[in-house]
């Protein structure tokens, strides 16, 4: 009984970020309930839903609508929160909603996980926190094993079993990849000149700083190189750096080599 009344008295800090859903609409503005505060009441003011004059309110949120809101006073004393939408950047905005977006997924994990294992809820929170030490959010270390693999999660304090169930229910997770492409045009006179390019498009084959690269016989003279990355900054770099070391490599053994790109793409890859 204690630990709910503790949880309906916790309040928001004063320029907090919160999710809202709106409860009822009048014509001074909005009464909302904060989801992550017990549902708590909180007041949005016509003076703080957008800038300028407002005509009507139901144009801006509606009942039953999330919000993302600041928190702009608290009166700890009557337990009374006024917040703002016009407030809210468009970067806090959206920091908000993947942090949310996060917490669910994290929540559905742990669930699975906890059924699995047949855990109890202490146990559970303190996987959390054991997790929440090395990450900011419980998702960010099913993501770093979706992407890394499960070495990613090896200096966290686990049991085994948690560890491979952490590891299966990563698999779930699709991660964000795009390619780079290009064509490479490598030939040689010396009468070793293909075993030069092969042992140079071997050396330029990796997998590492969040880049994959590989590389694929066309037919002569014609190589495709193809970079998958997080996204396009990595990419490219990586494409840069491994197309100037090979070229580096082939011109100094008095090679020809010639580099054309070909269109990149986006993509989801399952992790």
């Amino acid at each position: 009984m204690t630990a709910a009344t503790d949880e309906v008295q916790r309040l928001p800090e004063e320029g907090e970020i919160v999710i809202a859903t709106v409860k009822e609409v009048t014509g001074h503005g909005a009464y909302v309930t904060l989801d992550e505060y017990s549902n708590m009441t909180g007041f949005l003011h016509i003076s703080e839903i957008a800038t300028g004059w407002i005509r009507n309110v139901e144009r801006y949120v509606r009942p039953k609508q999330k919000a993302v809101l600041k928190v702009i006073r608290v009166n700890k004393t009557r337990g009374e929160v006024d917040t703002s939408l016009k407030q809210v950047s468009g970067e806090e905005r959206k920091s908000k909603l993947i942090e949310v977006k996060k917490n669910e997924k994290a929540t559905a994990f742990m669930d699975f996980i906890k059924s699995k294992l047949k855990l109890t809820n202490p146990q559970v929170n303190e996987i959390e926190e054991k997790i929440l030490q090395k990450y900011d959010y419980v998702y960010d270390a099913f993501e770093a094993i979706a992407r890394k693999g499960p070495d990613a999660i090896q200096n966290l304090d686990l049991a085994a079993e948690v560890k491979q169930a952490m590891e299966e229910e990563s698999n779930k997770i699709q991660i964000p990849q795009v390619e780079v492409r290009g064509v490479m045009e490598i030939s040689s006179k010396k009468p070793d000149g293909i075993e030069m390019i092969k042992s140079t498009l071997a050396s330029a084959e990796s997998s590492k700083g969040g880049a994959s690269t590989s590389v694929t016989y066309i037919g002569a003279p014609r190589y495709r190189i193809i970079v998958m990355a997080e996204n396009f900054k990595v990419a490219e770099k990586t494409m840069n750096n491994t197309v100037e070391k090979v070229r580096s490599a082939i011109e100094k053994q008095h090679g020809m080599f010639n580099f054309s790109r070909e269109e990149s793409k986006k993509s989801h890859q399952q992790g």
